[in-house]
């Protein structure tokens, strides 16, 4: 691609399709930046946080752990809120309530990642819109004039490259951007559910304890 021309001058020889393979671009590199931003480790499961939320449900403190959860704007934090709420619930019910909070988060995680890869789709596929638009004005002028000169060809085939190279220049990164969100929510996702059956142990140990200690408090009494 020359651009020695200037780039406004390159991307007009492209054709109508160029414009809808830029706003790809855009919309591409918009997803992508936002999801670099929630798919950050701090703000999914944060170590600190984590630690001293353990450390409190180790030391039975199940209401101060979930006051302290509530201040913590993490998935991690939205998980055990919701673990916390429903503490007085059997063992099954509370893992059930930890794997709900964990589905909502996870979906939140991979949300718009599916439109990285539509849109590396839908810029190659403008991109070959774009070839077959000028094969066709090449064949237009082929079939109006017996004897061609190059120059009056020159439209049609450089509507049919430019189109093409740039929906690849698009649909390439978008398609390392998917793959790289998808893993990097994946792994996320993976850490979550970890972390959650920690949660459910430790609540279900302090309720353990909780009662023990209820029950001695009970028989000193009498």
């Amino acid at each position: 691609m020359d651009f020695n021309t200037g780039i406004f001058e390159t991307f007009s020889k492209g054709g109508i399709f160029m414009y809808p393979i830029l706003l790809s671009s855009i919309i591409g590199l918009g997803i992508f930046l936002q999801k670099m931003w929630t798919l950050r480790p701090k703000r999914v499961i944060p170590d600190n946080f984590l630690g001293q939320l353990y450390r409190m449900l180790a030391q039975g403190k199940l209401t101060e752990a979930e006051a302290f959860a509530r201040a913590n704007d993490s998935s991690a934090a939205r998980i055990a809120v919701a673990a916390l709420e429903d503490a007085d619930k059997p063992e099954d019910g509370l893992a059930e309530t930890i794997e709900e909070a964990g589905r909502k988060e996870s979906l939140d995680l991979l949300r718009y990642i599916e439109g990285l890869g539509a849109i590396s789709n839908v810029a190659t596929l403008l991109g070959l819109l774009g070839t077959i638009s000028g094969m066709i004005k090449i064949f237009d002028v082929i079939a109006l004039k017996p004897i061609v000169n190059p120059p009056e060809l020159a439209g049609g085939i450089s509507e049919a490259l430019y189109t093409t190279a740039f929906g690849l220049m698009v649909a390439i990164p978008a398609f390392i951007a998917y793959k790289y969100s998808v893993g990097k929510a994946d792994e996320l996702i993976a850490l979550m559910e970890e972390e959650g059956r920690k949660m459910l142990e430790y609540i279900t140990e302090a309720k353990e304890r909780a009662l023990v200690r209820a029950e001695s408090t009970r028989d000193i009494l009498r």
